[in-house]
């Protein structure tokens, strides 16, 4: 394994940040969905944190943050391999998380705040810097602030747990999806049904755009898993 980039774990463009130990199961994500890393491999702790010349800590956090989404196992004797990515167990979690976020919507489309309600939509605008540019890493760290208000918007505190343990076990899928062509904005329009929804006060309205933006993220992560690893099985 090659030495990392120190400017792998910088962030420009004024996107919201993430931490080392998410910048780091980011990258391990995204080297596992485009096959570098093949199923079978066993990841180093020691060997991982010389690479990203970090501690074993963040190491550590990013594997667990990767074993929940099914990217990793823990093997007795083994220790942690790259696991075999389930297309029905990838269905079947964005079909929840789509549920989820839908009701979260139908809710923040009335108990929204108005200060809440400016928030999201200046910063769904803001998003439109990083399409234009095409820069993924910034519109996904939007992309997260985006759902992140809308969790918050719905004061449901117990729902909002919910969506934050799905979404964290979606992350990596979530983000390899931006890398097809003409995501980035075909996602923000489905965003912007969703803000356009919420600021009428539609709830109906605002979590029928969330479902079909969630259903169509479904697809898209599917599809660019399987045409980069061809390792999905039945």
């Amino acid at each position: 394994m090659h030495a990392a980039n120190l400017s792998f774990f910088a962030r420009t463009g004024g996107a919201p940040q993430r931490t080392r130990t998410s910048e780091l199961a980011a990258a391990l994500a995204d080297e596992i969905l485009r096959g570098q890393l093949a199923p079978g491999l066993r990841l180093d702790e020691q060997e991982l944190a010389q690479r990203f010349r970090v501690s074993r800590t963040p190491v550590r956090e990013a594997l667990g943050q990767l074993a929940a989404a099914g990217l990793v196992e823990h093997r007795p004797r083994r220790g942690v391999i790259v696991a075999v990515i389930s297309p029905q167990r990838l269905h079947e979690m964005f079909a929840v998380m789509a549920e989820l976020e839908a009701s979260a919507s139908r809710l923040a489309a009335t108990a929204m705040t108005a200060e809440e309600r400016q928030g999201l939509d200046a910063s769904h605008r803001a998003s439109q810097t990083a399409v234009h540019h095409s820069r993924i890493d910034d519109y996904e760290a939007f992309n997260q602030e985006f759902h992140t208000r809308i969790y918050a918007g719905c004061h449901n505190t117990y729902l909002r747990d919910l969506l934050n343990a799905t979404r964290a076990r979606l992350a990596p899928f979530r983000r390899a999806q931006f890398n097809l062509l003409g995501r980035l904005a075909a996602s923000w329009r489905e965003h912007d049904a969703v803000v356009n929804a919420i600021l009428r006060g539609d709830g109906e309205g605002a979590a029928r755009a969330m479902r079909e933006h969630l259903t169509v993220v479904s697809g898209a992560a599917a599809e660019y898993v399987s045409a980069q690893t061809h390792q999905f099985i039945a």
